[in-house]
């Protein structure tokens, strides 16, 4: 577990995310876990590849982030693929859920980190990239570190 700039320890960022989705916002939620994920975080056996946020019973649920079992759990521990509750304010919720369905935008979680001992999840309203525009993105890029290139030379 790395501490970023913040003081916060990451257990698990998406990287696959900034690169499919272009991130509106983002904000930091609490999540309810079991004392096994908790163990498993803190070993850094997480993934958030194919994870989710969607709104079931006007709660905030964090689908298919998968917390690996811990090993010296009792009992077999805990289902590795669960739905999760997030935990927000009410009125963060209502903002979140009615822009979502206006917008057609999604909830993508960024990373999991402890902060001051607690497990949180920052998560991103965001809005998928289509194939054509990663293309698009990547040639400018391309092209601004030729310009950078052609300025050095002359230099």
């Amino acid at each position: 577990m790395a501490k970023d700039e913040s003081g916060r320890k990451v257990v698990v960022s998406n990287r696959k995310a900034r690169h499919d989705y272009e991130i509106l916002s983002s904000f930091e939620c609490g999540i309810v876990l079991a004392g096994s994920e908790v163990k498993s975080l803190r070993a850094g056996q997480a993934q958030l590849k194919d994870a989710y946020g969607d709104f079931r019973g006007g709660e905030l649920w964090l689908y298919n982030a998968h917390i690996a079992p811990y090993g010296f759990a009792r009992a077999g521990g805990h289902d590795p693929d669960q739905p999760r509750k997030l935990l927000i304010h009410r009125r963060e919720i209502n903002s979140l859920s009615g822009r979502v369905a206006q917008d057609g935008l999604t909830l993508v979680p960024l990373s999991i980190y402890f902060t001051h001992g607690l497990a949180k999840v920052e998560m991103a309203v965001a809005k998928g990239i289509r194939r054509f525009d990663k293309r698009q993105k990547l040639k400018e890029r391309e092209q601004k570190r030729e310009i950078e290139r052609a300025k050095r030379r002359q230099y």
